[in-house]
């Protein structure tokens, strides 16, 4: 009874009609993991061992700079903030004839 019951259940969740969510959720969970791990392995303000957490306060600006100014914020400082800015400025300002 078992087996008909998992054929049952795999059937009615592995359709081609669900993969889209479970891609997304596949990648949200993904991007989750990847900000927990560089939040535990990167982040000067969280101390996994012991020796690192008796260590007390830290003022070590650089090590914060270094976090907070990661790879991808160095990418986009300088770059424009909309999503599409050739559309944008083509719907804001018209061509004049």
């Amino acid at each position: 009874m078992a087996t008909g019951a998992s054929a049952n259940m795999w059937r009615r969740w592995l359709r081609p009609e669900a993969y889209p969510i479970f891609a997304t959720t596949g990648v949200a969970v993904g991007i989750c993991v990847m900000q927990l791990v560089r939040n535990i392995t990167t982040n000067p303000e969280v101390r996994v061992t012991k020796e690192n957490r008796a260590a007390g306060v830290l003022d070590n600006h650089a090590e914060g700079e270094r976090y907070s100014r990661h790879g991808f914020r160095k990418f986009i400082d300088g770059r424009s903030r909309e999503i599409m800015p050739a559309l944008n400025s083509f719907f804001t300002d018209p061509p004049k004839y």
